[in-house]
């Protein structure tokens, strides 16, 4: 039976044997990784990343990874490979071949069919001396001194290390790309990641009502407008021009100060120089300008009139906050 110790000095070892292995990679980063990233930056083609078991897996992660920064990639299983998915390469493709040995049977068949079809291989493997590292026109070497399991023999270090050398990869060539956070947003619309870089104060005041009373407005007029609104607060307007705002705590403040508010307006209650923001400000700003000055809700303008207002709950419901 295995102690509590002895299953958190295994956790704690498998980390530091993978974060060594990852360490040690950047001394394999040379003039071949670098003519991989210009090959695949000046391709007009897409890249294709192949590999059989756990490198396939790891075929699709950096495939994904790719994709999602701006660079064109699908997976082709090296099973399938051979079995009509060599159709998927088209003339300008550059093929990443995924191998930890290098020397599997698949790869072996693989290989030779790809470069008959002329198109550049790039192998990442942990053995360059392989089948796969003398036949590729590039390695991307990710070699790793041991495996995280006990036995030397389960996928852990060297998977790892085949993930960070496919991000590598991606970060170098996102650069090259310069490729922006606008363009980010563009591949990630959904999710809250996406709304971060896209989401404005203007998609958020939209969907609310537009709360507001006048200077003149009766404290009864105002706890109407806040609670028909349901967003705590309400602008407060003389004409068309934001003075002030009347929130809950307003509202309680002067219960607690008044015992007769028959005869008070909100111009009596409301806060003076509310915190505003325009619509065109993206909304995770907004959470920034609300958080710094610990307030729950923002009036939003736009060209200097009011807009709406942002609530803190507003941010929550798209996943912002």
């Amino acid at each position: 039976m295995k102690t509590n110790t002895s299953i958190i000095a295994l956790a704690k070892q498998t980390i530091t044997i993978e974060s060594d292995a990852i360490a040690n990679l950047t001394h394999f980063v040379d003039h071949s990784f670098e003519s991989s990233v210009k090959l695949i930056h000046n391709s007009k083609g897409r890249v294709i990343i192949t590999g059989i078991g756990k490198s396939a897996i790891v075929a699709n992660k950096i495939v994904a990874t790719l994709n999602s920064t701006g660079t064109p990639a699908i997976f082709m299983h090296a099973a399938d490979a051979i079995h009509g998915d060599l159709g998927n390469i088209l003339t300008n493709d550059i093929i990443i071949c995924i191998s930890k040995s290098g020397n599997t049977p698949e790869i072996k068949v693989l290989v030779p069919l790809i470069k008959g079809y002329g198109n550049k291989i790039i192998a990442l493997t942990g053995n360059p001396k392989s089948f796969l590292g003398q036949e590729a026109d590039f390695v991307l070497n990710s070699y790793v001194e041991k495996e995280a399991c006990p036995n030397n023999l389960a996928p852990t270090s060297s998977t790892t290390a085949q993930m960070v050398i496919g991000d590598a990869l991606a970060v170098c060539l996102l650069d090259l790309n310069d490729f922006s956070s606008k363009d980010f947003a563009k591949y990630h619309p959904g999710g809250a990641l996406g709304k971060k870089l896209y989401l404005r104060v203007s998609d958020l005041v939209e969907k609310n009502d537009k709360p507001q009373v006048s200077i003149t407005s009766s404290v009864k007029n105002v706890i109407i407008e806040i609670s028909e609104k349901r967003l705590g607060a309400t602008a407060v307007l003389d004409n068309t021009k934001i003075v002030g705002i009347v929130t809950d705590g307003d509202l309680r403040r002067m219960l607690k100060n008044n015992d007769n508010f028959s005869s008070l307006t909100a111009k009596d209650i409301m806060s003076l120089n509310p915190k505003t923001i325009d619509v065109n400000t993206m909304a995770v700003d907004a959470l920034e300008v609300m958080e710094s000055n610990n307030i729950s809700q923002i009036l939003a303008e736009d060209n200097g009139k009011y807009a709406g207002i942002v609530h803190l709950h507003d941010l929550i419901k798209e996943g912002i906050f």
